[in-house]
């Protein structure tokens, strides 16, 4: 990939100075007998070069941004502007190549611009979104979100629209991903709340599981046993992350059924919320099954 860049840098530069070194030769008496193309020759020869040149300075920027950005989801942002950008300035040595009165071409543009305004409201208010997404940043590539009922991986923002990858569903009643995506437009923002699941505990978010047992249970026993359940599976899972300010906690609330329920909360990466939970599931019930004396739970007319 890096290659790939360097060749296309290398390219536009050669490019840049071949049609400026055209540019001026067009001048050298070599070409007086089409005189009368030579203006036009000289113009189309420069937009070229500028159009060179603002190729060259946009691929320049990207990679500065590959090397600098500090995640992914600023790098991508940053491209996408600088591309627009760029966009925008070779429509311009277009238009200036097009047109010789630039006035001219102001005020056919803000003409054109206002009936396209009446014409593609929608997509000129998904365009405001993008700018709002990527200088007020709710959410990055690679973010899981929540919005107007959708929940997925953020895989893509383009100037229209958003597309992420579905997590849970109609399909399914856990945090897996569902294979299906999702495309919404970006102005669906603007008016409906978005939910960003990398928040201040980033890369976490806080989780909880919960499992019935009996009033006479001993809850010291049972707390110590999830306890040990979430912070063995911590262990194991993240072992390169700090545990620190992240340690998990266990809390008792009184059933519908006439059951406790003992409830452990737990730090988790959202995309690992349901193998996280059944992986304390299955640490913490071996332990608690071990002492029946300690630990009942509801079976058989004992419901």
């Amino acid at each position: 990939m890096e290659v790939k860049r360097k060749y296309g840098i290398e390219g536009y530069a050669i490019l840049a100075v071949l049609f400026l070194v055209l540019h001026y030769a067009l001048n050298l008496s070599l070409f007086s007998k089409w005189s009368e193309y030579v203006p036009f020759a000289r113009k189309l020869t420069m937009s070229i070069f500028l159009i060179a040149v603002i190729l060259l300075a946009g691929r320049v920027i990207e990679k500065i941004i590959d090397t600098k950005a500090e995640n992914d989801g600023i790098r991508y942002n940053l491209l996408r502007v600088t591309r627009l950008i760029t966009a925008i300035f070779i429509l311009i040595v277009v238009a200036s190549f097009l047109f010789q009165n630039l006035y001219a071409v102001a005020v056919s543009f803000g003409l054109i611009s206002l009936v396209l305004g009446f014409a593609l409201q929608a997509p000129i208010t998904s365009f405001i979104a993008w700018l709002y997404i990527v200088f007020r940043k709710p959410y990055h590539v690679g973010n899981r979100i929540q919005i107007d009922g959708f929940i997925g991986d953020v895989i893509e923002i383009n100037y229209l629209d958003t597309i992420i990858e579905e997590c849970s569903g109609i399909y399914l009643g856990n945090d897996r991903k569902s294979g299906r995506i999702i495309h919404f437009p970006n102005s669906l923002i603007l008016k409906s709340q978005v939910i960003n699941y990398s928040g201040p505990f980033l890369p976490y978010i806080w989780n909880e599981t919960a499992i019935q047992v009996a009033y006479t249970s001993d809850l010291k026993f049972v707390e110590s046993c999830l306890l040990e359940a979430a912070a063995r599976d911590f262990k194991e899972q993240y072992p390169d992350k700090n545990p620190a300010g992240n340690e998990p906690a266990v809390y008792f609330r009184i059933n519908s059924y006439a059951w406790l329920e003992a409830v452990v909360s737990y730090p988790v990466e959202p995309e690992d919320t349901t193998g996280r939970r059944n992986r304390i599931l299955r640490y913490a019930l071996p332990l608690l099954n071990a002492q029946p004396d300690k630990v009942k739970f509801p079976e058989g007319s004992l419901r």
